[in-house]
């Protein structure tokens, strides 16, 4: 994490800043894509390349504040024009000017540089910064081994470091660099062609020609331990390398592979050490949680899917930084797996209105995942009130929904509670009577009161609803009178009996 003055310090000749705003900080880069909604996540430094006109900056400017982004760059000639500056003033976010003659590409590389490696050294958010130093390291030198720029991946195809040259470049390499990973259509059309599935498959290095859509050549090694694909090795060549160049990249991957290995090491154990703190926080325990907590309100959800919770976790933080959650809020309690959201419908990434969309976007993936909100927590000692509910909405929300707020089955939750107080004793009242007569005669008399009374004045629909004929349903019913003697024109008693039937059969008042 960087001070903005400090960056443009770091920077000075490119970089100037046109409107300071104390402390302000970035630990990440976003490219502002406006049309598309992204205009970065908290504490990023939005760079407005596509941006040429005054109202174009001033909304950036207005919206980046908005996402709490710790600063906006623009050409120097838009930072310096005073509407963009009022407006930079006004929202209280730090303006950056950039020299008209620069290269964006350049700008990012260097950007991403100084906050990669402010990030590895400063060890505040991080626990691998020697492992992350070393593989900076090994990109440079098979950079300069191949004569041509390199990244270092994980199977994931997340960007794990990449080599400081970068005079041969396409867009596909500078969108992987500034998004950490590579872009999805870049992926598709790799996938498209093989390539990872021969990765995953071989020891072999794979040489990608020259893509119609302007990316350049890559020669692609895999890196291996003990048959396992960790990831691998790509630079940006104009024409197969000979083969005593590749075999020297071959045995670089093995030296790469033992820092991958550690990575992962590190890596689980920064998880593991970030989700006992948010699950302490999850049960009541919230001292210094406001240090590492981002801004509030927030919802704790209770993330649904196949398996077990650890499998689950695993699932989520895969999607959750497939879609640019980059630090998800994730851990499971009492078998559970929750995570952590900012109440916000904006659409950035870690936010409530995001997550709603993640989730409808990986059913149309085949993945099977559901996402239950508690009501709003806005302070930390509130999260262990969220999280319950969260965990109610769970119980009874339909499963068809993806995404479900606890405000949205507020009804059903009420029943819910109710219920549970009734399974604690006897069976009260007639319903005692048709209980043993459905137990001694296997009748289904309670199913049927449950259709009749979720379904006032239809009993067509109630027919449907338990798959029997409506003279059936009727027959039922006057059998049902003769045996309890239940006066259901009494909205008391009908509510009474409903509140039993939920006990009984664990069968929610339909909504």
């Amino acid at each position: 994490m960087l001070l903005v003055a400090d960056l443009t310090a770091t920077l000075a000749g490119l970089l100037t800043l046109a409107v300071d705003r104390a402390g302000a900080e970035v630990d990440d880069l976003t490219i502002a894509e406006p049309v598309h909604g992204v205009v970065g996540q908290s504490r990023d430094l939005v760079l407005g390349v596509g941006i040429e006109t005054v109202e174009q900056a001033v909304e950036l400017v207005r919206a980046s504040a908005a996402q709490q982004a710790g600063g906006v760059v623009l050409r120097r000639g838009l930072a310096g024009r005073r509407a963009v500056r009022d407006r930079a003033r006004r929202d209280g976010i730090a303006l950056v000017g950039l020299a008209e003659q620069a290269s964006w590409a350049h700008v990012v590389w260097l950007l991403r540089g100084v906050l990669d490696r402010a990030t590895t050294s400063g060890g505040d958010r991080r626990t691998d910064a020697p492992v992350q130093d070393d593989l900076f390291a090994l990109a440079d030198a098979a950079a300069a081994l191949v004569d041509a720029p390199v990244t270092i991946e994980d199977a994931q195809s997340r960007v794990l470091a990449y080599s400081s040259r970068q005079d041969v470049t396409d867009p596909a390499r500078v969108s992987t660099i500034v998004g950490r990973r590579v872009p999805e259509e870049v992926l598709a059309s790799l996938r498209a062609r093989g390539v990872f599935r021969r990765l995953a498959r071989s020891d072999e290095p794979v040489f990608v020609p020259a893509d119609p859509n302007g990316t350049l050549p890559r020669l692609v090694v895999p890196v291996r331990a003990g048959g396992e694909w960790l990831g691998s090795i790509w630079a940006v060549v104009q024409e197969r390398p000979p083969a005593a160049l590749v075999a020297e990249l071959v045995q670089t991957s093995s030296v790469v592979a033992l820092h991958l290995l550690r990575l992962r090491a590190q890596a689980d154990l920064s998880r593991r050490v970030a989700a006992d703190r948010l699950r302490g926080v999850l049960s009541g325990s919230t001292a210094g949680a406001g240090s590492w907590l981002p801004p509030g309100p927030w919802r704790v959800v209770h993330l649904g899917g196949e398996g077990g919770a650890t499998r689950l976790l695993d699932l989520w933080e895969s999607v959750s930084r497939r879609h640019a959650w980059n630090q998800p809020l994730l851990a499971d309690l009492d078998g559970r797996a929750y995570a952590v959201v900012r109440d916000a419908e904006d659409g950035s990434p870690g936010t409530w209105g995001w997550l709603s969309t993640v989730v409808e976007q990986a059913r149309g993936e085949g993945l099977v995942l559901t996402a239950r909100a508690g009501r709003p927590a806005r302070t930390p000692g509130e999260l262990e009130r969220s999280t319950a509910e969260a965990l109610e909405a769970g119980r009874v929300a339909d499963p068809v929904v993806t995404a479900v707020v606890h405000e949205d089955v507020w009804a059903q939750v009420t029943v819910a509670r109710a219920a549970a107080t009734l399974r604690e004793g006897d069976v009260l009242g007639p319903l005692a009577v048709l209980q043993a007569h459905d137990d001694a005669h296997s009748s289904d008399h309670l199913r049927t009161l449950v259709a009749w009374l979720d379904h006032p004045g239809a009993p067509g629909r109630a027919a449907r609803a338990i798959h029997v004929h409506p003279n059936t349903l009727r027959y039922r019913m006057n059998r049902i009178a003769d045996l309890a003697g239940l006066d259901l024109d009494d909205p008391v008693v009908r509510l009474a009996v409903r509140l039993q039937l939920a006990a009984l059969l664990d069968v929610p008042t339909s909504g």
